[in-house]
């Protein structure tokens, strides 16, 4: 059996991974400067993280959502103690998508509405009405075709108004940061006015932190930078340092109806143990602190190499453009300096690392792409 090709492949295969760097089968070691899209979030194979997962493994792997589960509830207790949404419900899935798919669900239940404001150069995922809020044509099959999406340009509070003002939206729904759309940043300003023209209108602001979330900019969530409150926040990316989950944050304005939301494999005692683990490891190896200052000094060492266009970023989400392919950086990046970057669009390297590298990592890719750009 053939695997269906739709994946574009670097030659190399990591085979074990600590800490920030993976390990080819020959024991060549490569700084990961991209945890996978931003999953890897305390590092790869954390000691507390295997144990978790390896204890939980030899007790019950999985049962379904038609039985209690404390293993939910003690997961759902730490994540309100630690990005202080403790007064918010919690719906657990297995992805970014399925996360969106549910949160705008949720939305059209909650309002009766079935039209949904979203934004260009939006990434939410690849599933049903989630990729149709994605500002990207070539994902979306004629099935996923819609009227009930529309799209006005991030930060343009002006449009967004407007539209919300017509009374037909369910949901507004907004990344924290856009990473696939290349480290677009909302401002502080805009998220606050777009959450007081929702509410405005009786609309449901939605915050997509599936890759700004969990700490990677040196606040649990990208938006409290804003300090703003959404109605529904959704995560997946590094809840669970790679394995398969998701999340939705609900307002405890929105009361839960049996039936109304349901999943097979959401929250299972793998996956619980697992995030519970993450978050363990969040608080007491203070990593939300270290992604904001780590991050402060990459981004200002970058913004002193004269080659780079455009530095952005917030702690640990950083993109940065060349002129030329970035494509071709990052390829040199892996085989000639065995560093692991992202890309985000033809010009573009997006940088996503655990949140434990450091000053030490830092001058490594600093030095490296310093050399490869020379």
């Amino acid at each position: 059996m053939k695997l269906f090709d739709v994946y574009s492949l670097y030659d190399i295969e990591p085979v074990s991974g600590r800490g920030h760097h993976v390990y080819t089968e020959d024991g060549t070691e490569y700084l990961d400067l991209y945890g996978g899209h931003a999953v890897i979030s305390i590092g790869h194979s954390h000691p507390r993280y295997v144990e978790r997962v390896a204890d939980q493994l030899g007790r019950l792997a999985f049962y379904s959502n038609s039985v209690e589960n404390s293993l939910q509830q003690r997961l759902a207790d730490l994540m309100g103690e630690v990005s202080g949404y403790d007064t918010y419900q919690l719906f657990l899935v297995n992805s970014g998508a399925e996360a969106n798919e549910n949160a705008i669900k949720l939305a059209s239940f909650v309002t009766g509405r079935s039209k949904i404001l979203a934004f260009r150069k939006a990434f939410h995922g690849r599933t049903s009405v989630a990729v149709a809020a994605t500002d990207n044509p070539k994902i979306q099959a004629p099935v996923n075709k819609t009227d009930n999406v529309d799209f006005v340009d991030l930060d343009d509070i002006a449009a967004a108004r407007e539209r919300l003002a017509t009374g037909e939206y369910a949901a507004v729904i907004v990344e924290g940061i856009q990473g696939v759309g290349g480290i677009r940043i909302p401002s502080d300003a805009f998220l606050r006015e777009l959450e007081e023209a929702a509410h405005k209108n009786g609309t449901l602001l939605i915050l997509d932190e599936i890759q700004s979330g969990y700490g990677r900019t040196g606040r649990f969530f990208a938006h409290q930078h804003a300090g703003v409150r959404p109605d529904i926040i959704t995560m997946a990316k590094g809840i669970a340092n790679g394995f398969p989950m998701g999340g939705v944050l609900i307002s405890p304005e929105i009361e839960p109806v049996k039936g109304m939301l349901g999943t097979t494999f959401g929250g299972n005692h793998l996956a619980c143990a697992a995030a519970t683990a993450v978050l363990e490891v969040m608080r007491d190896e203070k990593l939300v602190e270290n992604a904001a200052a780590t991050g402060e000094y990459l981004l200002e060492e970058l913004r002193k190499i004269p080659q780079l266009k455009d530095v952005r970023g917030r702690g640990l989400m950083i993109g940065f453009d060349i002129d030329g392919s970035a494509s071709d950086l990052r390829r040199r990046l892996i085989f000639e300096e065995h560093v692991f970057t992202g890309g985000a669009g033809p010009n573009t390297v997006r940088l996503l690392p655990p949140l434990t590298v450091g000053k030490k990592e830092a001058d490594q890719f600093i030095n490296s792409l310093k050399k490869l750009l020379s």
